[in-house]
């Protein structure tokens, strides 16, 4: 089992930053990957970003250049780094881990919302 608790979301202008956390319940090391994931209202649930073990990162090609996740191990964190942040990336925000049977487990949500 794994808890995850994130924080960080908001509102911002456009063109603003914001950065989100998510501090697992268990050693982050022990886990296949990380990742961030986001639902926009009437829409479905989107990969944003994603971190492996190794440290491999991936991201959504409507994020790139703008996003970056990265993580501490010793706080078991995981953040997104959200620049120049578009009205289209308004949405709920969930952190997600999978462990090694790739089995995956989800944070509570946490709003962002930019304005134009």
């Amino acid at each position: 089992q794994v808890q995850l608790v994130e924080s960080g979301g908001g509102l911002v202008q456009a063109g603003g930053s914001l950065r989100l956390s998510c501090v697992a319940s268990r050693n982050i090391f022990s886990l296949a990957s990380m990742g961030w994931y986001r639902q926009a209202p009437g829409k479905q649930r989107e990969s944003v970003a994603t971190i492996t073990n190794g440290g491999t990162t991936t991201y959504a090609d409507s994020v790139k250049g703008r996003f970056t996740i990265s993580r501490d191990i010793a706080k078991n964190t995981v953040y997104l780094q959200m620049n120049s942040l578009k009205p289209e990336d308004t949405a709920v925000y969930y952190c997600n881990a999978r462990n090694v049977q790739r089995m995956p487990y989800w944070g509570q949500g946490t709003q962002v919302t930019v304005s134009s």
